[in-house]
């Protein structure tokens, strides 16, 4: 598909969806006025996180204080039955993140309302339901709908145990949607995981009003924050103690809310 028909696609599929309609119109924007702004600052981002990057164990053990043994052997035959379920879906989505910090910040901050945004299979779900259901707790959960994959609507989540999601509460939106909606249900949470716009701009947006619903004394993460500069600036604006976290190539930032 050439670059022009994709556009075409893209747009067509959006109009038969009215209630992505806000949506469109910020991307049309972005693409036209702020095409820089995923990468802005990367460079330095990327150096920076190398700089203070630490393990997961070394985080989990000297920062958080736990005993840390990987997500999927505290939980193998649920996560057996998740790589199944994704090798089953027809559709391509994102990949999973640092599974075990999921988890264990979960489980550090006691969390029994903890929401993220970005869902895809649903990998960072189900780690955060693996120790928000010992408390009953609730996982409230936004993702823009994958608009060009018809059958993804189906298979949004599909990693996620189904005794795990009796807890969990999904708002198919983007974020500047989903979240208003969200905070009508829950004014506070233990635990904040953002995994969606990449954009430097979105991130910059999202990060001050989910800190701003995230307890004293609550885990905020984010993805990817290597990327662009939005989580150091973030960090340096706000007098915020970041930790930098690397697995796999990539690197997660955490703040544990004072």
């Amino acid at each position: 598909m050439s670059k022009v028909s994709e556009i075409a696609t893209t747009f067509v599929a959006y109009l038969k969806r009215p209630d992505l309609y806000p949506e469109l119109r910020r991307k049309i924007w972005k693409n036209i006025f702020n095409r820089s702004s995923g990468l802005r600052g990367k460079e330095e981002a990327e150096k920076w996180c190398v700089s203070i990057a630490v393990s997961e164990k070394d985080f989990i053990e000297k920062i958080l204080k736990m005993n840390f043994v990987p997500f999927e052997e505290m939980f193998p035959q649920e996560y057996k039955n998740a790589l199944q379920a994704q090798e089953k879906a027809p559709v391509k989505m994102g990949g999973a993140g640092s599974l075990s910090v999921i988890y264990y910040i979960n489980e550090f901050a006691k969390a029994q309302s903890s929401i993220e945004t970005g869902v895809a299979y649903g990998w960072s779900s189900f780690a955060a339901l693996a120790s928000l259901v010992s408390r009953n707790g609730t996982l409230y959960s936004s993702d823009m709908p994958y608009i060009l994959q018809d059958q993804s609507e189906d298979f949004v989540g599909c990693v996620i145990p189904e005794k795990y999601k009796s807890n969990w509460d999904l708002y198919r939106f983007a974020d500047k949607e989903s979240l208003p909606k969200i905070f009508e249900k829950t004014k506070t949470f233990d635990v904040v995981h953002y995994d969606s716009d990449k954009t430097y701009d979105g991130r910059m947006w999202a990060y001050k009003i989910l800190w701003d619903r995230l307890r004293k004394g609550g885990v905020f993460m984010s993805d990817d924050v290597g990327d662009n500069a939005a989580f150091k600036d973030y960090c340096e604006q706000n007098n915020h103690k970041p930790h930098i976290i690397e697995f796999d190539g990539k690197f997660a930032g955490v703040i544990i809310k004072e």
